[in-house]
């Protein structure tokens, strides 16, 4: 009988361990892929926006904060505005978050929720903020990023002044 020092009966385990996991891989067809390119909403643009959004709440009265992110929902731009309440720099990130990861307005991902008893678990994922404000922001067919307002006397209004935001660069998002 062949005995191999112990050293060398791990690294035979753990070689035969490994190939087990590889074995199911070399069946998987292999087809060759070309890198994916994705639009991206420059820091430049991000920051028009947030400044556009604060302004048209401003103009109303409204004290906001304003946040916008990228398609993955990482924050590009994030500004308290003047005499806005500190609570809004995170609604406005949540529902700038939410807006871009489910590529719809907070306020119809909201309306979903109330109407069917099915979508209640979204309120429970992290991150989330099923209040309206939030709007994604679009280059063509492609969401590049979205725009989350907090602040003024209503969701609504929120939405109104994210708006104003994308009006202001959407002659730039193609």
């Amino acid at each position: 009988m062949l005995r191999l020092p112990v050293r060398s009966a791990r690294a035979l385990a753990r070689a035969a361990a490994l190939s087990a996991l590889l074995v199911p891989l070399a069946a998987v067809p292999v087809t060759p892929q070309s890198l994916l390119l994705e639009k991206v909403l420059p820091a430049s643009l991000a920051a028009e926006a947030a400044n556009a959004a604060i302004d048209a709440c401003q103009r109303q009265g409204y004290r906001v904060s304003v946040a916008l992110v990228d398609r993955s929902g990482v924050t590009r731009v994030l500004v308290r505005g003047d005499g806005a309440g500190p609570h809004t720099l995170d609604s406005s990130r949540r529902k700038a978050y939410t807006a871009a990861t489910f590529k719809a307005p907070t306020s119809r991902l909201t309306d979903n929720v109330n109407s069917n008893p099915a979508a209640v678990g979204l309120r429970d994922i992290h991150g989330v903020l099923l209040l309206a404000g939030g709007l994604p922001i679009q280059a063509g067919a492609e969401v590049v990023g979205a725009i989350g307002v907090g602040g003024a006397p209503g969701g609504n209004l929120d939405e109104a002044c994210a708006q104003a935001g994308i009006d202001r660069i959407k002659d730039r998002l193609n």
